[in-house]
């Protein structure tokens, strides 16, 4: 029964969330919202443990599609970058800025990029596309994501400074020309590069946040080396290019990894 202990362990950690901001902020809806997400990701935890190759795509599904479709479009709440900037300078801690908080701030020193691999809405559909392994050695053009994570924040922060009008609205509409920018910018990458990540690994203002507190993770691929015969299989199938039978927290890619667990199912030793 230990096997099972990893969902019931994170089914925890979200209920734990999920409680202690419906009592302080006095909204059922964070009990809901963070509930829901702990199940979905316990579910897709359960699944991987009784070796169901899809586990993780149900979870990207799962939490993607209601962060999107719910939270987005029904809701109104802009749940990008900009939304994160928008809720910042109104100085008010809700939605985004608790999303980015638990999830991408914070929560990365416990899981990682996790998010990246079974909650992002913009790789839930890069990774239906064919490149799931790259094929090329990585580019260095990560640099970019920097330059639209410093954009969207000047967007924002021209908007306040100029005082327009009907902020929230315009904040609504950000969310979706920026979902269509992001999938289309996604696919072309990944046509273009034959790699379903690329927009992760290059574009993505997320990282910025991201990588930083990812180098800290408690949630690791190791490498028993007893094990491993150094096959490389394991960094072939990984669509991030991590070295994962480096066991340091400075092997090469290693704050990009996200927790897809590709090499471990695919490892003929069960090394990772």
């Amino acid at each position: 029964m230990k096997k099972y202990l990893p969902p019931l362990f994170m089914l925890m950690i979200f209920e734990a969330v999920a409680i202690t901001l419906w009592l302080t902020k006095d909204n059922i809806f964070y009990l809901f919202n963070f509930s829901y997400i702990g199940l979905s990701i316990s579910l897709g935890v359960f699944l991987f443990i009784k070796k169901y190759k899809h586990a993780r795509r149900i979870v990207q599904l799962l939490v993607g599609l209601y962060m999107l479709i719910y939270l987005g479009l029904i809701r109104n709440e802009n749940m990008q970058i900009e939304g994160f900037w928008y809720y910042l300078f109104t100085g008010v801690f809700e939605a985004a800025t608790i999303h980015y908080a638990v999830a991408k701030i914070f929560g990365p020193l416990l899981f990682g990029r996790g998010w990246c691999g079974y909650a992002c809405w913009t790789a839930m559909v890069l990774d239906f596309l064919p490149y799931k392994s790259p094929s090329q050695p990585r580019k260095k053009l990560g640099w970019i994501r920097y330059i639209t994570f410093t954009v969207s924040l000047v967007f924002v922060a021209s908007l306040f400074l100029a005082k327009v009008g009907n902020i929230e609205g315009i904040m609504f509409w950000a969310f979706i020309v920026g979902n269509l920018a992001y999938y289309a910018v996604g696919i072309a990458l990944a046509f273009a590069f034959k790699d379903n990540r690329a927009f992760c690994k290059y574009i993505c203002p997320i990282t910025v946040f991201l990588k930083p507190m990812s180098y800290f993770s408690v949630l690791r691929i190791e490498c028993d080396k007893d094990k491993c015969i150094s096959c490389g299989k394991c960094k072939r199938v990984c669509p991030m290019n991590v070295d994962v039978t480096d066991n340091s927290r400075k092997r090469k890619n290693g704050t990009e990894c996200i927790l897809c667990m590709e090499c471990v199912r695919n490892c003929p030793k069960d090394a990772l």
